[in-house]
């Protein structure tokens, strides 16, 4: 009899999943945000071949063509060095995105178990942890990320560091409250009633039905770390020169706007797609998983 309940289980499993990626499918502004992350991951990976000069898009520069135009030359013209603009922004797209993977990978590994923790043994542990994060949170954010680089020193790394400290509570929070409402319920009571180990039930019973929720947060928070690294690079405290980065690239031209439009222009564009496209996703996927939301796409 076990066999054919797996069998039936998998098969439940198998319709949900199906169904789950109908629904995301059925959004436009979804496949929109998807085709923006794909293409972006695509250009990323491949940015030796596709960027037109991939020695200034590393930094080289090239005074000669300074402040050109967009041209046949260089699509999105140059910048104060004479680098094409194009690719930097093509190599810049390695540097936001291996950083927003970074972060959001550091504070998933934090926030996580220390919110199943929480959620699942209440109590003395729930309050210290919780004051924890409330402690966090009660600094602004992006304030607490300029006062960590300013004392550990401006780079991409100690960027990626202060971002990720006044990050991982809301994982935590988030975590939490879903270890709460599961672990009352009946399977986790069967569990512990076998005598099942704790570790086992949170990380092999409880977890798996906190996902969904975390996968959603953790793709809008991609598109609000690149802006994150990329307003620490704006103010000259993430990534330096001349590795490429669109928040220093916009820094640098904003004193050109007026005459050499170009300069700040494309990179802020890059910024504003990307984040926009991983925006999109994340609402899909939000929708997709509220059964209250599931009826805009039949």
């Amino acid at each position: 009899m076990k066999a054919p309940k797996k069998e039936a289980d998998k098969e439940t499993g198998g319709r949900e999943y199906w169904r789950g990626l109908h629904l995301v499918l059925r959004n436009p502004l979804t496949v929109l945000g998807l085709a923006i992350i794909i293409t972006l991951t695509l250009i990323a990976v491949f940015a030796p071949q596709i960027a037109p000069y991939p020695d200034q898009g590393r930094g080289a520069s090239n005074l000669k063509d300074r402040l050109a135009p967009p041209s046949f030359d260089h699509f999105l013209g140059t910048d104060d060095l004479g680098r094409d603009i194009l690719s930097r922004i093509i190599y810049g797209a390695r540097v936001s995105l291996k950083s927003a993977i970074i972060v959001v990978v550091i504070v998933i590994a934090i926030g996580t178990p220390l919110g199943l923790i929480a959620g699942y043994f209440g109590g003395r542990i729930d309050e210290v942890i919780m004051r924890m994060t409330d402690a966090i949170l009660a600094f602004p954010a992006l304030l607490l990320a300029i006062a960590i680089v300013a004392a550990l020193g401006p780079n991409l790394t100690n960027a990626l560091i202060a971002i990720s400290i006044p990050w991982w509570p809301w994982y935590t929070r988030l975590t939490r409250g879903q270890a709460i409402s599961l672990r009352e319920r009946q399977f986790v009571e069967a569990a512990k009633a076998i005598g099942v180990s704790d570790f086992r039930i949170m990380f092999r019973h409880i977890l798996p039905n906190c996902l969904s929720p975390i996968i959603v947060q953790a793709t809008l928070d991609m598109g609000y770390v690149i802006l994150s690294i990329a307003g620490l690079g704006f103010l000259g405290l993430g990534t330096q020169p001349p590795t490429p980065d669109w928040g220093v690239m916009l820094s640098n031209g904003r004193e050109f706007v007026l005459y050499e439009w170009w300069y700040p222009t494309f990179p802020g564009l890059a910024i504003f797609i990307t984040v926009l496209g991983f925006n999109f996703v994340g609402d899909g996927l939000r929708e997709a998983s509220d059964p209250r939301m599931r009826g805009k796409f039949r």
